[in-house]
């Protein structure tokens, strides 16, 4: 890959990614709603904790779940774009994957917004649908039977679908720069919920945040928490 293409690939990326479709939305919307100051609701059905990232959940929590699911989708399409234009284009390279890599910095670390974006995991699923498929709905999937019904933990459920998507690559792709792919994303996934993760666990050990009520408030959450009770799961505390 050419030096100067990889940095504009690079870029550019960052610079779509940084738009934020939650902050588009609720200007739209809901003028007047502070989407930096949203709090997942806690056992009682009041203020638990507060939401660090500003993205799908956010816009969920304080607009509603179709507002939320509205923007989740939109954010999915953002990590789309960018990385099968750069899969369509340039094929037999890999600027499609420094795309995928860098249109979710943005998103979680927009420069339009003082650096405060979202968790990242709309674009990432994004550009994992063009990387594979077939890996990134199995992985999905999984992480979701996963968190919900093995560890019954809403933060698990949320997070190990990358877990799997990388055991993906390493099993099926068989090539290394897939492999730092999937790496990358997981590191960078990690490190943009480490706020949220850090207040998440502290209200959770106090029983402030009950994941029923957390579920009722995100995108798809009030279908999962119904899979749940249908299968006589129900979630941890």
């Amino acid at each position: 890959m050419e030096i100067w293409a990889l940095l504009a690939v690079a870029l550019g990326s960052y610079l779509f990614g940084s738009i934020s479709i939650s902050r588009l939305v609720a200007r739209v919307v809901a003028p007047a709603v502070d989407l930096e100051d949203v709090h997942l609701p806690d056992a009682e059905g009041g203020e638990g904790a507060l939401l660090q990232t500003v993205g799908a959940t956010t816009a969920s929590v304080s607009l509603g779940p179709r507002v939320g699911c509205t923007v989740g989708l939109l954010d999915v399409l953002k990590g789309v774009v960018p990385v099968l234009v750069l899969d369509r284009v340039t094929p037999g390279h890999y600027y499609f994957l420094v795309a995928a890599v860098f249109v979710v910095v943005g998103h979680n670390w927009p420069v339009y917004h003082r650096f405060r974006g979202g968790g990242g995991i709309g674009p990432t699923y994004g550009g994992f649908l063009v990387v594979s498929p077939i890996g990134a709905v199995v992985s999905a999937l999984a992480g979701l039977l996963f968190g919900l019904f093995v560890v019954r933990d809403l933060l698990v459920s949320y997070t190990s679908g990358l877990w799997f998507f990388l055991l993906w690559l390493v099993l099926f792709e068989n090539d290394w720069p897939y492999i730092v792919y999937g790496v990358v994303m997981n590191v960078i996934f990690i490190v943009a919920l480490i706020p949220d993760t850090r207040d998440y666990l502290r209200k959770k050990r106090a029983g402030q945040v009950e994941m029923d009520a957390s579920l009722q408030s995100i995108p798809m959450g009030r279908g999962l928490l119904r899979i749940m009770q249908y299968f006589g799961v129900q979630p941890r505390s």
